[in-house]
C-alpha cells in the first residue's frame, strides 16, 4: 500500500516538474517578441540585442530543463522506494 501512494505521489511530482516546460516556453516567446520588436526600433543595435536575447532565452531554458532532469529522477529512479 506504501509503495502505491510513494509511486503515485512521484507520478504526479514529474508532471508537475515538467510543466515548468510551459513558464519557459512563454517567457522565451515573450523575450524573443521583444528582441524583435528592439530589432525594428534600432536596427544597427541587432547584434547586442540578439546577444542578450539568447543569454536570456538560456537562462529560461535551464528552468525547463532542470524540471525535465527531476521528473527524470522521479519516475526512473524512484529515490522514495
Amino acid at each position: 500500500m506504501e509503495t502505491a501512494i510513494i509511486a503515485a505521489g512521484s507520478a504526479i511530482g514529474a508532471g508537475l516538474a515538467v510543466m515548468t516546460g510551459i513558464g519557459a516556453g512563454i517567457g522565451q516567446g515573450y523575450a524573443a517578441g521583444k528582441a524583435a520588436e528592439a530589432v525594428g526600433n534600432q536596427p544597427e543595435a541587432k547584434g547586442d540585442i540578439t546577444s542578450t536575447m539568447l543569454l536570456g532565452a538560456a537562462v529560461a531554458e535551464s528552468t525547463g530543463i532542470y524540471g525535465l532532469v527531476i521528473a527524470i529522477i522521479l519516475l526512473f529512479v524512484k529515490p522514495f522506494m
